[in-house]
């Protein structure tokens, strides 16, 4: 079981690398997160998409449960502080720090953040909390 969510995950992502939209692969990822719940990345990738697709809600439900499940991911904490920005949430401070404490310990985790703050703001343009994201981080 587990194998086929490690694939399936695989796919999913190569799918939103070549440009896939939310709508498809909200589903897929949904599969995912139920099929192997503990796997944190799934989460991320999840609560990423309904960022994209304007479900702030329910990013911010399944953000909360991504970064709990692995408090060190710096990208579920990026989806946890936007989803927090879109639902107007407090808090957001202490996750910033975070991101940038471990943005300053490895080089790597900036360039993959600014990579795909990126890649969201050529999706969404218009995102205006990713935006100040960016601006908090970069």
């Amino acid at each position: 079981m587990i194998d086929s969510a490690a694939s399936l995950f695989d796919t999913g992502l190569e799918r939103y690398k070549a440009g896939e939209g939310p709508d498809t692969l909200i589903p897929v990822f949904q599969e995912i997160c139920d099929r192997s719940p503990k796997i944190a990345a799934a989460w991320s990738c999840l609560a990423w998409l309904y960022l994209l697709d304007n479900q702030a809600e329910r990013a911010y439900k399944v953000a909360q449960k991504g970064v709990k499940l692995d408090p060190t991911a710096p990208q579920g904490r990026v989806n946890l502080v936007l989803a927090m920005l879109e639902t107007r949430q407090t808090g957001v401070r202490k996750h910033i720090d975070i991101i940038k404490q471990m943005m300053s310990m490895e080089r790597e985790i900036k360039d993959e953040l600014t990579e795909s703050i990126e890649d969201g703001l050529r999706r969404k343009p218009d995102w205006e909390s990713l935006k100040k994201v960016k601006n908090y981080l970069i």
